[in-house]
């Protein structure tokens, strides 16, 4: 049975969402520093930190910590101009970001929450390196919301204002390298019941929260800025959260490989219950590699290392049974061998290959008392890495007779997850002594405009049509749009601008990533000022993008691009029509659209295609 032919209710379907967004403050959550992103080589120094997990206050480690800390590795982090004694860890937090606070309630107005009387800021157990404290901030602000779906609402637990983590730049010899550009920045994340029972809901429900942060005009928007987590589960399964969406139109097709993965699994373990399957004891099997021709084991053994095995009592054929498109039982194995620092596993579903002979395979399953029906894995490296990477398969060998164990996974961008590390538990947060409590008053937070609403008012305030409507209220320049049309830009040049001429310019090649709002805003002001003809803004705009240092003002002047008076534009009008005198005789009016192109041309955007137009019609019946 596939994925699509899955009945949901029957299976006991049930997800839930975790949507985390970046906020676009000023200010980072706990200090002053700017929420801009860097590029790496704009660091000026370094430091190093090696992380530990710590017990709650009840004495208690987090497993999902205490695993993670079992991989020895140094974290690096790359620190700007800007980076302060905050995001270093080497100065207490200030208070809550007074912006980030009125934004989060904004959205909680939006989801029809209930602000809680006292927030204070929690620690959060994080030692992955992606914090240089080795914990994470977090702020519980609302509870008790609601959003509507076409298959039924779905309640929204709880509304949490964090900290981001810093960003993953890439893996090093010795760890990971981090840039703390991102650190800090405020993120609000939203987490709802588990009460969507379909993948169309799970979307449709992402769908409606995302329109709603995005109603507020004060979220981050591009790659990276919105991920979301999902927890799904079947009646016979079990809980796994799946990290790291990062494509909302994912959402639907992970809840559905993650179905029929948790229902491969219960179908595995009740084969392995039948079989009477069983788990044995790690072995080192070194000895039967001796001379292999298996690149993989060869350089793990010449480098002083050491094969280990594990035989499967009862699994043979299902270690390389399919649960995922091109995943299988025995890359789950893998996954926790990997985790624990080992490249990968072999097992005898899928023996003998990579260099392994029959007569090895053969003698591996002598060597640890294999039969036919049996399987065997191997993890082939340093001797302490095979040691504890076997024992890390064994583990999970043991929970594959028992079905779906619960845990964190890791979103693949082919819509599979990997694993990650065990659920986190209660032990994970603690209170942060460093930061007061707040108690948020939502009394002068107004409720914002919601974008479908946005839609129908820039039809009938604006004029706008509803294509161009929708693409402005949606689009990333809503806020500069509205801002700008408030001071008195005409709202049609605004919204073609910002949303036509740019993708436009963009087709063409022209980097239009480098123009920020002050670029666009002058440049329209320019037009309302009347120093820039309309048809002036593409060039204008690809000259700033060019050499995005300069002004508006700046650029137009340099680039010629400032209005020409009536007697500029006849002078030029004229000399394109006796330069095509014959063509007028001959064709009279008809000739109006060739020419006009023309003196466009000519004047390179210095005029204004009406004045241009009218002079040329003048022109023509003078010698039509």
């Amino acid at each position: 049975m596939t994925a699509s032919e899955y009945d949901y209710d029957e299976l006991g379907l049930v997800a839930g969402l975790e949507i985390h967004q970046q906020l676009d403050t000023a200010t980072k959550l706990f200090c002053q520093c700017p929420t801009e992103l860097r590029e790496p080589e704009e660091a000026e120094r370094t430091f190093t930190r090696y992380l530990h997990p710590t017990r709650s206050e009840l004495g208690e480690i987090d497993e999902a910590a205490l695993e993670e800390s079992k991989v020895d590795r140094e974290f690096e982090y790359l620190a700007y101009d800007t980076t302060c004694l905050v995001e270093e860890d080497d100065e207490p937090p200030h208070e809550l970001d007074a912006e980030a606070v009125e934004t989060v309630l904004e959205i909680a107005q939006l989801l029809d929450m209930e602000p809680v009387d006292q927030a204070h800021v929690m620690r959060k157990l994080v030692v992955d390196g992606s914090n240089t404290s080795g914990f994470q901030r977090s702020t519980l602000i609302a509870t008790d919301g609601e959003i509507e779906t076409s298959e039924g609402a779905v309640g929204v637990e709880d509304l949490m204002l964090e900290e981001e983590s810093a960003q993953r730049v890439e893996e090093t010899a010795e760890g990971v390298r981090y840039s703390l550009d991102r650190l800090g920045i405020p993120l609000v994340e939203i987490g709802t019941k588990p009460d969507i029972s379909t993948p169309e809901q799970a979307l449709e429900a992402a769908e409606r929260i995302g329109m709603l942060l995005r109603s507020t005009g004060k979220v981050k928007r591009g790659l990276g800025t919105i991920r979301q987590d999902v927890n799904v589960s079947i009646e016979e399964g079990a809980r796994v959260e799946i990290k790291g969406v990062q494509s909302l139109d994912d959402i639907d097709d992970i809840v559905r490989t993650e179905v029929a993965r948790q229902v491969e699994l219960v179908e595995i373990a009740d084969e392995l219950r039948e079989r009477e399957a069983s788990v044995g004891d790690s072995q080192d099997v070194t000895d039967v590699f001796e001379g292999t021709e298996s690149g993989v084991i060869e350089g793990a053994l010449s480098s002083g290392g050491s094969v280990m095995a594990v035989p499967l009592y009862g699994f043979d054929g299902l270690v390389g049974h399919e649960i995922a498109p091109d995943r299988r039982l025995g890359t789950e194995f893998s996954d926790h061998a990997k985790r624990h620092g080992a490249g990968g596993i072999f097992h005898t579903d899928e023996l003998p290959a990579y260099g392994v002979t029959e007569e090895e395979v053969d003698a591996l399953r002598e060597a640890v008392g294999a039969d036919p029906e049996d399987a065997v894995a191997i993890v082939a490296d340093d001797t302490e890495t095979a040691e504890t990477a076997i024992e890390a398969v064994v583990e999970r060998a043991e929970t594959a007779l028992e079905g779906v164990p619960e845990e964190t996974r890791g979103a693949n961008d082919d819509g599979t997850t990997r694993y990650l590390r065990p659920l986190p538990g209660a032990a994970r947060m603690y209170p942060e002594t460093d930061v007061p409590p707040i108690e948020p008053d939502p009394s002068d937070v107004p409720e914002p405009e919601l974008l479908t609403e946005k839609v129908e008012r820039y039809q009938a305030e604006y004029d706008l049509g509803e294509g161009l409507a929708e693409q402005v209220a949606y689009g990333k320049h809503m806020p500069l749009f509205e801002d700008i049309v408030a001071d008195g830009v005409d709202p049609t040049l605004a919204a073609s601008t910002l949303e036509s001429t740019l993708t436009e310019l963009r087709r063409d090649d022209v980097s239009v990533e480098t123009l920020g709002d002050e670029h666009l805003r002058g440049v329209l002001e320019l037009v309302e000022d009347g120093e820039l003809p309309n048809e002036g803004v593409p060039d204008l705009l690809t000259a700033l993008a060019e050499e995005p240092d300069r002004t508006p003002a700046e650029a137009a002047e340099e680039a010629g691009l400032g209005g020409a008076d009536e007697d500029e534009v006849r002078e030029a009008v004229v000399e394109v029509v006796e330069r095509n005198e014959q063509q007028v005789e001959e064709e009279g009016m008809q000739a109006f659209s060739g020419l006009m192109g023309e003196c466009m041309g000519a004047l390179r955007g210095k005029a204004d295609g009406d004045l241009v137009s009218e002079l040329l019609r003048e022109e023509i019946q003078k010698r039509a």
